[in-house]
């Protein structure tokens, strides 16, 4: 090993990344469901995050930290919206991992680690955007927009987001398009919590199959392609057929942004929709529901 006081600065930069990856593969697990390969990280003690989109739909679980060993995990909740699944782990000593106070701004270093077959996997990039809440296309609540440029492996998927004190601001997961995103610390911390004590996130549900529509030239509604008899959409009086142009006097531009809408504190409120039915305008008055477990 070299001398500390002979080392060149960019071997003090290379040897202090080491030492932080090293800590940070304390907190890390390999996460095994049916034939998808990703990564989690401690939340809790026996409580462990992973990304939602990496995460198998079927199938068993298990998990893996720095020291190899495999155990079987059992799913908790998990949010689609927000790509957040919360698993069960029984009998760990994993480590929790340490949450940075704030997000660092654009331009600062961050170093993603995840874990890979026999040890840890790391990339070294920049934040490219840190920028205000968002929601996704699925309609979570993202408390920020956070991007990097830095290449993550599929198996990396998941895997923690840390500053350059070492400390976790977020989970990395893939945007569109595979852009790196970060999934930040509090909304981990909000859908976590809903998932260790319900089970699940709730969301708004309108009880409607919509398919998007060309209502006239450059603008697009959503079509009701089917409505289910006992939900918020039949007892608003919408049928087969009709066309959602408006949501509270705001044009819409198809189902997707719609569905953006139907975040968790969507439930139980009340919404004037404008409709079209066989090319005639009608409004309505709908009161969004919770969806039903699938």
């Amino acid at each position: 090993m070299s001398d500390p006081q002979t080392q060149s600065p960019l071997q003090a930069f290379s040897a202090a990344l080491a030492v932080l990856v090293a800590n940070a593969a304390r907190n890390v697990v390999a996460v095994h469901s049916h034939r998808a390969r990703s990564t989690g990280f401690v939340w809790k003690p026996g409580l462990i995050v992973t990304a939602e989109g990496a995460l198998a739909d079927e199938g068993e679980i298990t998990v893996a930290g720095h020291d190899g060993e495999a155990m079987p995990a059992k799913l908790v909740g998990r949010d689609p919206t927000t790509d957040v699944a919360l698993l069960r782990v029984e009998g760990t000593t994993f480590a929790p991992a340490r949450w940075a106070a704030e997000i660092p701004a654009a331009g600062a270093l961050a170093v993603v680690v995840g874990a890979g077959d026999g040890g840890p996997s790391a990339a070294l990039g920049v934040v490219s955007l840190s920028g205000p809440a968002w929601r996704s296309m699925r309609g979570g609540d993202i408390g920020a927009r956070i991007e990097l440029d830095a290449a993550l492996r599929r198996s990396s998927e998941g895997a923690l987001a840390l500053d350059a004190a070492g400390q976790a601001f977020g989970m990395a997961v893939f945007g569109p398009r595979r852009r790196m995103l970060v999934i930040p610390a509090a909304t981990i911390e909000r859908v976590a919590a809903e998932l260790e004590a319900k089970g699940r996130v709730a969301r708004g549900y309108l009880g409607l199959g919509l398919q998007p529509v060309r209502v006239e030239e450059g603008r697009y509604g959503a079509m009701a392609m089917n409505v289910d008899a006992k939900g918020p959409g039949a007892s608003a009086g919408i049928r087969q057929g009709d066309v959602i142009v408006a949501w509270d006097g705001e044009a819409l531009r198809g189902p997707h942004g719609l569905m953006r809408k139907l975040g968790p504190d969507s439930v139980g409120k009340t919404v004037a929709l404008s409709l079209k039915r066989g090319g005639e305008p009608l409004e309505a008055k709908l009161t969004i529901g919770e969806r039903p477990e699938a």
